[in-house]
């Protein structure tokens, strides 16, 4: 698999990345395990977790896994925090990510992180400290290099550039993107380029909708079946999502391949994006994503699907 440099650092990622949102909850340790066999085996490096993922059970199970199913070095090890557990409400102050870090690595089984993101922003908290728990994480090798999630355009450009100052530099912002959400083309990924740091995509699939499975109803074993993510996937699911999908499937049929590879090749090859992070809840529905490796959309198709998706 393609290793990208994530922004100018030097930190290397794989083009494709592993998420584990589902790990903990819906994914069991045999599906886990399988899974990141599979990515590893396929030359995957990004995996991706959070503090909040199965209030922390996505990050024990993948503890667990490291180093047994697969080496920690082989591994560029994704984290986030910055949500109170157990809820939705950001927490971005110094004491909380620090706290969440320590448990982080508990859980884990590290004693440090290739890279640690701040879950989203908090306008309650001075941005300086932050970044202040930032550049903690990193003098103190809790943290090779930070970055952020789902920070808009301008919160980018702003805690970048007080981080650049202070001498550690934000390396990632990972947002949604995917041909049913192109939002961050409009700040985001032009704010990313400007100081430096790489995107990460993540639901590149739109939560699960262009896969196509729900094109003829909803599967008792999907996401959108789960009483954890259906409010996740539902809105997608409307006639907006459906012509956009029907899009994907139809050049999924003209290439003779399966419209989830279109859409990740789509996501993965975008200008900007230095991965897109695919998650599954086994290790079949990943396999399957990692077929998308073989896949290099023709221009003239990557366009049309632009338009469609634009429209």
């Amino acid at each position: 698999m393609e290793q990208r440099l994530l922004g100018r650092s030097g930190l290397r990622v794989s083009r494709l990345g592993l998420g584990t949102l589902t790990w903990g909850r819906d994914t069991d340790e045999h599906e886990a395990a399988d899974q990141l066999r599979s990515f590893v085996d396929a030359g995957g490096t990004l995996v991706d977790t959070a503090a909040s993922y199965a209030g922390g059970a996505s990050e024990e199970l993948l503890g667990a896994l490291l180093g047994d199913v697969v080496p920690r070095e082989e591994v560029v090890l994704v984290t986030k925090a910055g949500l109170r557990p157990g809820t939705s409400q950001v927490d971005a102050s110094a004491r909380n990510l620090l706290r969440r870090l320590d448990e982080s690595l508990a859980r884990l089984r590290t004693d440090h992180l290739d890279l640690w993101l701040v879950h989203a922003w908090d306008p309650q908290v001075p941005l300086e400290e932050t970044l202040a728990a930032l550049r903690l994480a990193v003098s103190s090798g809790r943290a090779r290099y930070v970055g952020v999630s789902s920070y808009s355009g301008w919160q980018l450009a702003r805690a970048a550039t007080l981080s650049a100052v202070a001498g550690v530099p934000l390396v990632a912002d990972q947002v949604e993107y995917s041909l049913l959400q192109r939002s961050a083309e409009a700040e985001v990924i032009p704010a990313a380029e400007h100081v430096g740091a790489g995107v990460v995509a993540w639901a590149p699939l739109g939560r699960g909708a262009l896969t196509g499975k729900y094109r003829h109803g909803t599967p008792a074993d999907s996401r959108a079946a789960s009483p954890h993510l259906a409010a996740y996937v539902n809105p997608y699911l409307d006639a907006d999502g459906r012509r956009v999908v029907e899009a994907v499937a139809t050049a999924a049929d003209g290439l003779g391949c399966a419209p989830l590879e279109v859409a990740l090749a789509w996501a993965r090859d975008a200008p900007g994006i230095a991965s897109a992070v695919v998650g599954a809840r086994t290790a079949a529905q990943l396999r399957g994503s990692l077929a998308a490796e073989e896949l290099t959309l023709p221009e003239e198709i990557r366009q049309a699907l632009d338009d469609v998706s634009a429209a």
